[in-house]
């Protein structure tokens, strides 16, 4: 298996910083609170210091999302809307360990980061204008199709796991109790992308390799080099 992007966005996006892991053995009985509340404590301490808008990481999605034709206060990044909620909340619903601690990397970092179950991908997933006919599961169930050109994580199946590139996953390739082999994916496009990624990249590996007993493989991922490949047990 294997996760890129696409020439195209590598084309209109030179500034994209992206980075990949994947594990495996990822179970749902493990304890991950004490780290997720290290994690909040850096986003408390950076929304104590000036909203979530001002942040550099959110100001480049916001540009991006205006780029790509979508109102950018009508659809967030993801880790946008997640400083949203934790600003007013002050706690994230738990919902799967890994998540948690997904969702905790992402509020430090205000970067998006995506974990996708690869159980429920096929063949690869790749970063890529959609053509139209993709199919994308709501966490509702329903089934959407991407308008053409629109950014999303396409398998070879042609089904979209996640829809306008860092706004919204899908219900298919959630990650849940079940779940056993897992692809992280952290994309930026801010000033300080190039150090902020890798240092993202590199927090995710040792938490994952603290909780669990996989060995995560990671790639910093570019124009010249865009593809992560990997190997679950499960295909």
């Amino acid at each position: 298996m294997y996760f890129q992007h696409a020439p195209e966005i590598w084309a209109e996006y030179p500034e994209l910083v992206a980075g990949a892991a994947f594990t495996t053995g990822i179970g749902a009985g493990a304890d991950v609170e004490a780290r997720v509340a290290k994690f909040y404590a850096v986003a408390e301490e950076r929304l104590a210091a000036g909203p979530e808008s001002e942040f550099p990481e959110i100001r480049a999605w916001r540009r991006t999302f205006a780029k790509m034709g979508l109102k950018p206060t009508q659809y967030r990044c993801a880790s946008e809307a997640l400083l949203r909620r934790f600003k007013r909340e002050r706690e994230l619903p738990r919902i799967h360990p890994l998540i948690d601690l997904c969702n905790a990397i992402s509020l430090a970092y205000a970067i998006p980061v995506a974990a996708i179950d690869v159980a429920e991908v096929a063949g690869g997933l790749e970063v890529r204008p959609a053509r139209g006919d993709e199919e994308y599961l709501t966490f509702g169930g329903e089934i959407e199709h991407p308008a053409p050109g629109e950014v999303v994580f396409a398998d070879e199946a042609g089904r979209a796991h996640a829809r306008r590139w860092t706004n919204r996953q899908s219900g298919r390739s959630a990650v849940r109790g079940t779940t056993g082999e897992v692809l992280i994916v952290a994309e930026a496009l801010h000033e300080t992308a190039a150090g902020d990624v890798p240092a993202l990249l590199g927090t995710v590996a040792a938490e994952l390799a603290e909780v669990w007993p996989g060995t995560p493989v990671t790639a910093l991922l570019s124009a010249a080099d865009p593809r992560l490949e990997f190997a679950p047990a499960q295909p």
